[in-house]
């Protein structure tokens, strides 16, 4: 059983899927990834790497409007995009939804996976996706061979974010709001624990130049992983499941 929330799928946004693809691989040895043809329709081509039983995926545009290629040009570039996070009850998630009046622009829906994208200028950061999985250990997202089953393949997990955003501890609030979680603010920056899934999420002062977004990703990985810049984010290991440093990549670097 799922006990609370869960960040499960983390997405980057890049003009080039397969250059990107191949970055990630080369610096942490994933496996190679599931392209989603159904993408297709929404002017999209992904590719989504299971990192043990949790995943990142690459988002390219390959038509001319989409919201990805939108996020693209608005980032001036390769960029974090897209927060998924798995809850044990989405009816429940969406009534915790509409009490904060934030809106739904989108419903995903496939066998055994339902999600509901949010508004971005209701939920500052990202796009945040909320979803439920049954069973919960599945994540059709990722292909057929996680259709109704696990198959985690060993490597570490995700273990946290870190969200530039310009109000830290309001951008944390909705967070929090939508998955049922408290958060906690102090010193100008916030963060969200999910206790149950051993992972955070930290709000931190816009300092990239490039406005809201997400720009770091946590991995549970040996500490001697170094950190490596892929599509605009910053790959760092985690010093345990909700551990590594209290500041974002910019700030680490000066």
């Amino acid at each position: 059983m799922l006990a609370g929330p869960r960040l499960r799928q983390v997405a980057v946004v890049a003009a080039d899927r397969d250059g990107t693809a191949g970055q990630l691989q080369r610096a942490f040895g994933w496996p190679d990834p599931f392209h989603d043809p159904g993408l297709r329709t929404f002017g999209l081509q992904n590719a989504v790497f299971a990192v043990g039983d949790t995943f990142v995926e690459v988002v390219t545009p390959v038509q001319p409007v989409t919201t990805a290629g939108r996020y693209l040009q608005r980032r001036g570039g390769d960029s974090g995009y897209m927060a998924i996070f798995q809850v044990p009850d989405l009816a429940q998630a969406r009534r915790r939804v509409e009490a904060a009046g934030i809106r739904v622009v989108f419903t995903a829906k496939a066998a055994g996976i339902e999600g509901i994208h949010l508004h971005p200028k209701d939920v500052p950061g990202a796009i945040v996706s909320v979803d439920c999985a049954e069973p919960p250990e599945c994540w059709p997202w990722a292909g057929p061979q996680w259709t109704g089953q696990g198959a985690a393949n060993g490597a570490a997990g995700l273990a946290g974010l870190t969200i530039e955003v310009t109000d830290p501890a309001t951008a944390a609030a909705k967070w929090a709001s939508v998955l049922g979680v408290a958060a906690a603010s102090g010193g100008g920056t916030a963060t969200i624990r999910l206790e149950h899934a051993g992972q955070d999420l930290r709000f931190v002062p816009v300092a990239s130049g490039r406005g809201e977004g997400i720009t770091e990703v946590r991995l549970a990985a040996e500490p001697d992983l170094q950190p490596v810049e892929i599509a605009g984010v910053r790959f760092v290991a985690a010093a345990g499941p909700a551990g590594g440093s209290e500041v974002s990549g910019r700030q680490r670097d000066g």
